[in-house]
């Protein structure tokens, strides 16, 4: 492959979930992009890539980042848009407790705020402890949270599963959220 696997999956990333524009594309209300077109923008903006080396990269993202629809002519991201998409998720019962990784640095405002989509549509948790950590360790010293999702079920909130396995909600209240005393958060 003639293209750096790493940097054309972060551009890829950039583009479909926040700045198709940047490329000259367009996503539909679901957030696909017809491959070709998307192919034949990134090389009219210096990142040409082949058919067979995005299919490699779809194959092989190791956070399953991406999507092909069924017929291979449609591409999207799997979660983590800024841009508005609706990826036609239906509401999915969660496992009674998710985690969210974060840094140790953004505790007081998540005590305060609870947990909030930031500059994404929603937030973005995980079932299992060793994914949060990897989470929070690309935003400093890590810290686990441990989500009662069984509660927040109970009240009423809305949880949702990408293809790739993020489990999704619109907010996380403060109340529900604890920190895990003991992440191992060392290699």
């Amino acid at each position: 492959m003639t293209t750096n696997i790493q940097k054309t999956s972060r551009l890829l990333s950039q583009v479909l979930r926040h700045a198709p524009e940047a490329i000259g594309i367009t996503l539909d209300a679901e957030g696909w992009v017809a491959v070709d077109d998307l192919l034949e923008r990134l090389a009219a903006n210096g990142h040409p890539l082949s058919r067979a080396d995005l299919e490699h990269i779809v194959r092989t993202s190791d956070k399953k980042r991406f999507t092909l629809s069924q017929d291979g002519a449609r591409l999207r991201a799997a979660q983590g848009h800024s841009v508005p998409v609706d990826l036609g998720l239906e509401p999915r019962e969660p496992p009674a407790i998710l985690f969210h990784g974060t840094a140790a640095s953004h505790l007081a405002q998540i005590r305060a705020d609870g947990l909030l989509p930031q500059r994404r549509l929603q937030v973005h948790l995980s079932a299992d402890r060793d994914t949060a950590i990897r989470v929070g360790r690309r935003h400093g010293k890590p810290v686990v949270l441990i989500l009662d999702a069984a509660a927040m079920v109970a009240d009423g909130f809305r949880f949702y599963q990408a293809e790739n396995g993020v489990w999704l909600t619109d907010h996380v209240p403060a109340g529900y959220l604890r920190q895990d005393d003991d992440p191992n958060p060392e290699p």
